[in-house]
């Protein structure tokens, strides 16, 4: 038995050794980790004057800027995260923001700005760090509905820009806002009994929640008391200001005159003798004439006085049809904009027309910005002078997004779709002018982001007759009555087509392949029938004197429907 002893000691001490060593593991595991998170680590900030911001409810990469002890964005993300139609013209040193009916305006670099009359800021409104612009926030919430709040130890801020309703719970007991949900993660900070946390989502034993100092962690469910929901308010009372528009209470009906010189304008009489039911026309009048602002017209007061005789509106087109001038340059400066919206002012006061149709295209990427501000900045003096401003748009393409219709939709009164040139003359592609499917995609587009009641969509009056010849593919544009003669003229049999909703035909002449989709009332009918079931403002054709006289039986049945 005393031999035993010492093996019975040595079991048991193993026995100890081990349970306590089990212990230890188990402790280990379940023992709540004391490391903290590095939060400039956390927010990624690598400068003392970057700011983290946690927009709504999500840490986003963009980072504001403490300056002088004001807080500013950069001007990219004050338009993409608070307001697009702030504007930048760094030719000219400006910053300006455009109201219905005023244009807001501030030098780069200074602390006063204009609206209606001078005022000053107790900081400076904007300033440029290299090529950079950045905009004070205080003076962008000015005309901008969101709020924010700020915290130090690291910069960060809360920035609000829509508020729901959204679950709030209170900390019951002191605990720790941990990096990811589980007691081996970081802390990010700790939490007091009573602070208010936001819930965001929960786990099993987890929530995720963000604290009122816009830190997002996770803090144990169990911590957690008084849960319920709110409706979360906002400290800005800015209000978004209404744009009136001169939007009809009839559907449009629309013409385009093409007047290439100012002679032309005694074909009035003869472009609508067999027209039915028109009640606007848009002689092309105006375009840009050089770089720096120059408008040209060939308006006639004479004109405007027929058409209203004959109980018509007159829309005046301007367009940038002249290629060797550069759209950029012209709308790129806010001097050269305004003195192109002055003499197209100046023009409507001389000759008495009652809108503007503005017909710019092939606009580069580049441009879109600076087109977009002009269309802002002319929408006020057409307000202002009670005329309808009309703006032409391509069938929307991911090329063309830059045309921005949704902010036409709101500043302008019309917006028009060129529903043609599906396939074009230089395109190297025989196909449809316009297809019943291109022309319904393009109006379904359209009203995705502006009010059906504010578009107008244009058909053709046009047939392409299409020719192939050793593999290259050309064509001439003919009216509906010259393109039916080539058909009966050539033989060509012609049938329904109901993919594109056209009387389609071809004829092989020796090595050349003719084809033609031709436009004629029943393709017309069609398309009528799908801007009746969009519910839209109108129809405008291009171009008048090419259209057949039935056709306008139809146009009229449509807009008396």
């Amino acid at each position: 038995m005393k031999k035993a002893i010492p093996a019975l000691i040595a079991i048991a001490l193993i026995i100890v050794i081990g349970a306590a060593t089990l212990g230890t593991g188990i402790l280990t595991k379940f023992r709540y980790s004391d490391n903290k998170r590095d939060l400039m680590e956390y927010y990624e900030l690598t400068a003392p004057d970057q700011v983290a911001i946690v927009l709504q409810n999500e840490r986003i990469e963009e980072k504001a800027k403490l300056h002088q002890g004001v807080y500013y964005l950069d001007f990219p993300h004050v338009q993409s995260l608070l307001n697009d139609r702030f504007y930048a013209d760094f030719n000219e040193g400006l910053l300006l923001y455009t109201l219905p009916d005023r244009i807001v305006r501030t030098e780069i670099g200074s602390s006063t700005y204009l609206d209606g009359e001078e005022k000053e800021e107790p900081y400076q409104i904007s300033f440029m760090e290299e090529e950079t612009l950045f905009v004070a926030l205080d003076y962008v919430a000015k005309y901008t509905k969101f709020d924010y709040a700020t915290f130090e130890n690291p910069n960060r801020m809360q920035l609000r820009t829509t508020w729901s309703e959204a679950e709030k719970a209170i900390i019951k007991k002191d605990t720790a806002v941990r990096y990811q949900g589980g007691v081996k993660s970081d802390i990010l900070r700790k939490i007091a009994k009573e602070e208010r946390v936001t819930i965001l989502e929960e786990m099993e034993k987890w929530v995720k929640v963000k604290t009122e100092d816009a830190l997002i962690g996770y803090v144990e469910k169990k911590y957690l008391k008084g849960r319920g929901v709110v409706q979360e308010q906002a400290e800005n009372t800015y209000e978004e200001p209404e744009y009136s528009n001169l939007v009809r209470d009839h559907k449009i009906n629309l013409g385009w005159h093409q007047v290439m010189v100012e002679s032309a304008n005694d074909t009035l009489g003869e472009v609508l003798a067999n027209t039915k039911g028109l009640n606007v026309i848009s002689p092309t009048w105006f375009t840009l004439r050089d770089n720096e602002g120059t408008v040209g017209c060939i308006a006639s007061s004479a004109y405007v006085k027929d058409a209203h005789n004959r109980g018509l509106e007159v829309w005046a087109l301007f367009d940038n049809f002249t290629y060797d001038i550069s759209t950029f340059e012209n709308l790129s400066f806010t001097s050269k904009r305004s003195k192109i919206i002055n003499s197209l002012m100046e023009g409507a006061n001389t000759y008495g027309f009652d809108g503007i149709n503005v017909d710019f295209e092939m606009l580069s990427y580049d441009a879109g910005e600076h087109f977009v501000e002009f269309i802002r900045e002319l929408s006020i003096a057409c307000r202002a002078n009670n005329l309808v401003l009309s703006v032409d748009n391509y069938v929307p393409r991911e090329s063309t997004t830059h045309y921005n219709r949704k902010e036409q939709g709101i500043v302008a009164d019309y917006v028009i779709i060129m529903g043609y040139d599906e396939h074009w003359g230089s395109g190297g592609v025989a196909g449809s002018v316009a297809s019943i499917d291109f022309v319904e995609d393009g109006i379904m587009q359209t009203v995705a982001e502006v009010p059906s009641n504010k578009i107008i969509n244009a058909v053709p009056f046009y047939t392409r007759v299409w020719k192939t010849k050793g593999g290259t593919v050309t064509s001439d544009a003919l009216g509906m009555e010259a393109a039916e003669n080539f058909v009966k003229n050539n033989g060509v049999k012609v049938d329904w087509d109901d993919a594109t909703c056209q009387n389609y035909g071809e004829i092989q002449k020796g090595d050349t392949l003719y084809q033609v989709w031709l436009e004629d009332e029943q393709s017309i009918t069609t398309k009528c029938n799908i801007m009746k079931k969009y519910e839209l403002g109108g129809i405008a054709a291009w171009k008048l004197g090419f259209e057949k006289p039935s056709i306008w039986n139809v146009i009229a049945e449509y807009c008396n429907s």
